[in-house]
This record gives C-alpha cells, sequence and structure tokens, in this order.
C-alpha cells in the first residue's frame, strides 16, 4: 500500500519536536510584514491617482529599486489570480466527461491566443470602466500578466489529478471524504510538487511579457505604467545599452531574491508530498524555510488565526461539498428545486447564446473587410511561423529532456541549479535580442534564424521545468527497484525515467506550443531605437496590426493561430496524454 502524508501547516514545527524560536527569525519576519504593509499602502495611493495613461519613464539607477517593487507587486497579483484559476479550472474539468470535453479545448484557445491580441479588448474596456484612476490601466496590466502565467499552471494540475493512483481514491471513498476534504488532503498535496514548478515557469513567463504589459500602443494611443518592463523597454527603444544592462541586472537581483526567499522555501516545504514508500537519502533543503519555523511570531499567527480559519474552511467547505450518500440512489429533488435549476440554466444559457451570436456578428463584419489577398498573405505567414515553431519545439526538446531528468534526479544538483534556471528563464528575451540581434543577422538565414532563437528562450522552459518536476516526483522507491534489478543506460531510461516524466513532459510541451506560437509576435517583428525589423511570419502580422490599429487583421490572424494551436493539440497531444493517462499512472 502507497503511504500519503497528509498536508501539515507550512510553518509550524513537527509534532513531539520541541519549538526552538529565535529572535533572529522574528525580526526578519517582521520586517517583512512591515515591508509588506508598506508596499500596499504604496500601491494603493499609486492605484488612487489620477489616470496618466503615459509616464516618464525615468532611466537613472536610482529610478530601479521603486520599478521593481511595482513590477514585483503586478506579477504577484497576476499570480494569485492564476493560481485561484488553475485551481478552479482544472477541478471542475475533471468533474465530468462532458465539462472535459468542452473546458479542455476552450483552455487550448485561451493558451493559443498571443498577449497583443489580448490587449486592445482588455485595455480600452478596463479604461472605459474604471475612467479617472490608474485602477484600469493597472488591471488591465495584471490580467495581461495573468494571460502568459495562468494556462500551464492549470495544465500541470489537470494532469495531475487525472493521474492520481486508483488506490488513493479508493482510500478517500471508503474515508468517505467531502469534496473540500478530498481538494485539500488528496488533490492539492498530490499535485503539489508540479504545480510548484508551473509556478516559478508562470513566474518566468510573466517577467518575459512585462514589457508588453507595461509598454503598448493601440493606433495612436500610447499607454504606459512605471515598472521594470518598461524600463527596459525604454532603454532598448532608446539605445541606451548602459540602462538597459542596469535594468537587467535589477532583474537578476530580484529573481535571485524571489528564489531564496520564496521558490526554495516551498519546493522544500512541497517535497512532503511525494508519494512514496521510503524516504530519499537527500530532500531539498531551505535555510529560509527552517528560520521562518523558529519564529515565535509565524507560531503564534499560526495558532491564532492560520489554524482556526483552516478549521473554519473546512466546515463551510463540507457543508458546500457534502461526502456522498451511502445510498446508491439518489434523493428526488423538489419540483420547485429542479424548475429554479431548470429556469437558471436557460437564463445563463440565453446570456451566453446571445453573448455569442453578439461576438460573431462583429467580428464577422471585421472579418468581411479583408480581401483573399489578405487571407492568402495570412495563410503563407502561417506556414512560416509553424516551421519556427516545429524547430524551436524539436531544439528545446533535446536538451531539456536530459538536462531536466539530470537536476530532477539529484537534489543536491537541484539546489544549485534552481537558481540558475530561474534567472536565465526569467530573463526578458525581448531585452536581449537587440543586442543579439546585430550577431544574428549576420548569420544565414538573418531573423528567420533569429527568430527561431528568439521562440526558443520563450518555450523551452516549459519543457525544462516540468520535466524537473516530473523527474522529482518519480518515487524513491521505483528508483531504489530500478537499481536493485539493475537497470542501467537505456533500459532505465525505457523503463523508469521516461515513463515516470512522460506525463509532466507533455504538459510542459503543450504549453510550449502554445508559448512558441505567442513568441512569434515578439520574435518576428523587432523594433530597436528607430529601427524595425521583421519578417514574414503570423506572429509579426499581429504585432503589425496590433500596432496599427488594423483590427481586422488582427482578429484573423489570431482566429488563424488559435485554430492552428487547437488543431495540433487535438491531433497529437491530446492522443497522447490519453496514452499517458492510461499507461504511466502511479497505479
Amino acid at each position: 500500500m502507497i503511504e500519503t502524508r497528509l498536508p501539515q501547516p507550512p510553518l509550524s514545527s513537527q509534532q513531539g519536536a520541541p519549538k526552538r524560536f529565535s529572535p533572529w527569525s522574528d525580526g526578519a519576519v517582521l520586517l517583512g510584514l512591515a515591508a509588506v504593509t508598506v508596499g500596499i499602502v504604496e500601491l494603493a495611493a499609486r492605484w488612487a491617482a489620477p489616470m496618466t495613461p503615459t509616464v516618464e519613464i525615468d532611466l537613472s539607477p536610482w529610478a530601479l529599486p521603486g520599478y521593481a517593487a511595482l513590477s514585483t507587486a503586478r506579477m504577484a497579483l497576476a499570480y494569485l489570480l492564476s493560481l485561484s484559476f488553475s485551481l478552479v479550472y482544472a477541478r471542475i474539468v475533471v468533474t465530468s466527461r462532458l465539462a472535459e470535453r468542452v473546458l479542455i479545448p476552450i483552455l487550448d484557445i485561451l493558451q493559443s491566443i498571443p498577449i497583443l491580441s489580448f490587449l486592445p479588448g482588455v485595455v480600452l474596456a478596463l479604461v472605459a470602466l474604471l475612467p479617472g484612476s490608474n485602477v484600469g490601466l493597472e488591471l488591465a496590466a495584471i490580467v495581461l500578466i495573468f494571460t502568459s502565467q495562468a494556462w500551464n499552471m492549470t495544465f500541470g494540475f489537470y494532469h495531475s489529478l487525472i493521474t492520481i493512483p486508483s488506490e488513493l481514491r479508493e482510500v478517500a471513498a471508503i474515508h468517505r471524504l467531502n469534496g473540500w476534504q478530498r481538494f485539500t488532503r488528496l488533490e492539492l498535496p498530490f499535485g503539489a510538487i508540479p504545480l510548484v514548478w508551473n509556478s516559478m515557469m508562470s513566474w518566468a513567463g510573466g517577467w518575459f511579457f512585462l514589457m508588453a504589459a507595461e509598454q503598448f500602443t493601440l493606433g495612436e494611443q500610447s499607454f504606459q505604467l512605471p515598472g521594470l518592463g518598461a524600463y527596459l523597454r525604454t532603454a532598448a527603444d532608446e539605445g541606451d545599452i548602459a540602462a538597459l544592462f542596469l535594468g537587467l541586472a535589477t532583474l537578476v537581483a530580484v529573481i535571485v531574491l524571489l528564489d531564496q526567499l520564496v521558490w526554495r522555501p516551498v519546493i522544500a516545504w512541497a517535497d512532503r508530498f511525494k508519494v512514496e514508500q521510503t524516504e530519499a537519502a537527500l530532500a531539498p533543503t531551505s535555510a529560509v524555510l527552517t528560520a521562518l519555523r523558529r519564529s515565535a511570531v509565524l507560531d503564534w499567527l499560526g495558532r491564532r488565526f492560520l489554524q482556526p480559519l483552516a478549521r473554519l474552511l473546512d466546515t463551510l467547505g463540507g457543508r458546500l461539498f457534502p461526502a456522498p450518500s451511502r445510498s446508491s440512489s439518489p434523493s428526488p429533488s423538489r419540483p420547485g428545486t429542479r424548475f429554479l435549476i431548470l429556469a437558471g440554466g436557460a437564463l445563463a444559457g440565453a446570456g451566453v447564446a446571445a453573448f455569442g451570436i453578439w461576438g460573431i456578428v462583429g467580428a464577422a463584419r471585421l472579418l468581411a473587410a479583408l480581401s483573399p489577398g489578405d487571407w492568402l498573405a495570412i495563410g503563407v505567414a502561417t506556414g512560416a511561423t509553424f516551421l519556427r515553431v516545429a524547430a524551436a519545439l524539436l531544439i528545446g526538446a533535446a536538451w531539456t529532456i536530459p538536462v531536466g531528468v539530470a537536476i530532477g534526479l539529484n537534489p543536491r544538483l537541484a539546489q544549485r541549479a534552481q537558481p540558475i534556471v530561474q534567472v536565465v528563464a526569467s530573463i526578458p528575451a525581448t531585452a536581449l535580442f537587440p543586442a543579439l540581434l546585430l550577431l544574428l543577422l549576420t548569420l544565414p538565414g538573418g531573423l528567420n534564424v533569429a527568430a527561431v532563437g528568439l521562440m526558443l528562450l520563450g518555450t523551452q522552459w516549459y519543457v525544462l521545468f516540468n520535466v524537473i518536476a516530473g523527474a522529482m516526483a518519480i518515487p524513491n522507491d521505483l528508483r531504489e527497484a530500478a537499481a536493485l534489478y539493475r537497470l542501467t543506460g537505456w533500459r532505465r531510461w525505457r523503463y523508469l525515467i521516461l515513463p515516470g516524466i512522460f506525463p509532466s513532459f507533455l504538459t510542459g510541451v503543450i504549453t510550449a506550443t502554445g508559448g512558441a506560437w505567442n513568441a512569434s509576435i515578439v520574435a518576428e517583428f523587432v523594433t530597436f531605437g528607430q529601427e524595425t525589423i521583421q519578417t514574414v511570419g503570423l506572429g509579426a502580422t499581429i504585432a503589425q496590426s496590433a500596432a496599427a490599429g488594423d483590427f481586422s487583421t488582427l482578429l484573423a490572424s489570431t482566429l488563424t493561430m488559435s485554430a492552428v494551436v487547437v488543431l495540433i493539440n487535438r491531433l497529437l497531444w491530446r492522443r497522447l496524454a490519453a496514452l499517458s493517462e492510461r499507461r504511466f499512472r502511479l497505479d
């Protein structure tokens, strides 16, 4: 029988162990709480200020700490929104086959829509709904960052839910866990490790598109928010190499700080949720997590606030999601209740249908303005981008699989490589690209080769982070069994490693496919200083039409990109995912 460890409060000490508190830990915690409080107050003041669509970006080094704080706050809010969306959406998807058939294609479409295609509707709608202050612009930036963070987290958690071993589901059914207990005691712990690594990938993806989220142009309208992304974009546009490298150095410092204070403690904490019978000799560790567990302030907050809150959530969750009845026959519902449910469903369906018809009519009017020559140009651009995407995915998979497995199976190497991977994955390739462009354009193929390189910089990390998570999640007892049977070389890869990482690899490659198409909008249309360089491709078409306010071409290009990504997912990746669900589960 597989042993599982129920989740414990993250900052509490182990039961039975003496609590050793440290005044240094308390001082650091109080200082951190004070910094967060000041940041919230400053952010609220910034949001409440009169709306300033365009601000002057100060390229002096003294402005960088404030810009970094503003960008980190936007990233954090977008991440919380992405995490909530991922947990709820994935949980709804696995409730029934009907929900899966409807919601997974919707998720395919959403993750295939590039950020510049979300941009016009999101920005104009929020600015119109919340005029007079910066709230609309700030929310627009957060939503745009959300569109670069949410999809891989959702796919990762969804694949974790569908690969939960059947014996664990049987234990949950025997103990009659209600819906909330099933989620918090089984599903969330089982998906903790891939969720953590996909969260880190989401942060990296958010940094990648931060420049597009904080500074953008819609036709003759220009919107700009103070932040690290706008700083890097302004430095690149003005050709200020010194300011560009100062901004990148600040970004690296923020990434390293977050890695030490947030991600490494979370990885060490999540290691307790591995499904295994024997404990690994080496486990991830974190000095910050150890210090937090020795804080009397956090211990007091946990006992006085977090534990009562957890009990309250358990009570409310038990009432909202009760355990299934022992009786196999469902209780008959009252006619009035049945009528209300049917009426509510009919009204909701009518509202969705009316909104859909309105959207289809508006889209048809925009698409009718395009000539056959325009559609032919979009088709040629789609073929060019498809070839670049395929090349980027093949190159990325060739090196990320062996490197990810090496990192995931070696905790000591993981501790050393994790911050390096975080830094490299989080540096916006769009900021480095102008400097690399001068070199890449001298190579045969020009921007065609350079575009593949930029797509690779933006998408290979999805595969790497998921392969690392999949390798780390391989139970230690299976590794010991492989060693006992002397599986080495290709036989070890065939019977242990590849089956173990296959579900996570698929999650990574599915999101990398959408990410590669998204990255094409900045890979095929590059602006440096006053010079714009572009090549034939669907990404260049989208970027050019968004900058010019050509909504007809923008819509047609976006629909084409979404259709291609969904078609690839349905014909190839989803079939492999179904194979993974049947053959590569820990059953």
